[in-house]
């Protein structure tokens, strides 16, 4: 039987609410308007099917279009509140173009616009182990320090997996890596619908330096964020001299 050749959605979720730097999506990035980065990059991705731009924001969606996006319907409000969860709206966006367009796409490709220093290569990695291997979700990770605490509402500080006897030399314990702010998903559409969740059964990882995953979260991260790419390839060059 013939394997289905890939036809890849790619997707871009941008809520129009964001409370700690308001109106970031629209907000100039550098040069230009945050999530036009991420719409120009998705676009020139060669395997992107078509782009579709989830927002609740109609300012959002204007941009976005201008850009090159898809917007064929807005998210309804109550996808777009700060508890809503991505597969709810990921699943109302497939099951309208499917409804609506028989649009069936075989995987997504889940892009944030709060990664702005996400590259090509990185989704050209995501997208090789998706085919080379049997993961049903690929993401993006990087590196951060193995020894973990939490800290409760009293400030004691809670030692989260493992012991205070255990070697402080970080050497001694497993790498230990965090999801790098959404940088990439793909993700295989049949075995989302089924678990009804983005991290699969059979999820992998690619680690990305960890200078490249800013998340876009505060304004002290925007500020961060520019001045690191404003100086991409310098600082690539240093980097590498080391």
């Amino acid at each position: 039987m013939k394997k289905q050749k890939p036809i890849i959605l790619a997707y871009i979720p941008a809520r129009g609410g964001s409370k700690r730097i308001p109106g970031k999506n629209f907000k100039k990035f550098v040069n230009k308007p945050l999530i036009a980065h991420a719409v120009e990059q998705a676009l020139s991705w060669p395997h992107t099917d078509r782009l579709i731009v989830d927002t609740d924001s109609p300012k959002i969606a204007k941009i976005a279009k201008k850009y090159g996006a898809e917007v064929p319907f807005l998210r309804p409000a109550e996808l777009a509140q700060d508890k809503s969860m991505a597969i709810d709206t990921i699943l109302y966006t497939l099951n309208r173009l499917e409804k609506e367009q028989n649009y069936k796409p075989t995987h997504l490709l889940m892009l944030q616009a709060t990664s702005p220093l996400r590259e090509l290569k990185d989704i050209d990695a995501c997208w090789k182990m998706m085919k080379e291997t049997d993961a049903t979700t690929v993401l993006t990770v990087c590196s951060t320090h193995p020894r973990l605490y939490h800290m409760n509402d009293k400030n004691d500080i809670i030692l989260v997996n493992g012991h205070e006897g255990m070697s402080t030399n970080m050497q001694a314990w497993s790498p230990a890596y965090l999801l790098n702010g959404c940088f990439v998903y793909i993700i295989d559409i049949a075995t989302l619908k089924k678990e009804r969740r983005v991290i699969t059964t059979k999820t992998k990882a690619v680690v990305c330096p960890k200078w490249r995953s800013i998340d876009l979260d505060t304004p002290e991260e925007w500020v961060m964020a520019e001045i690191l790419y404003r100086n991409k390839k310098k600082l690539e060059k240093e980097i590498k001299s080391i």
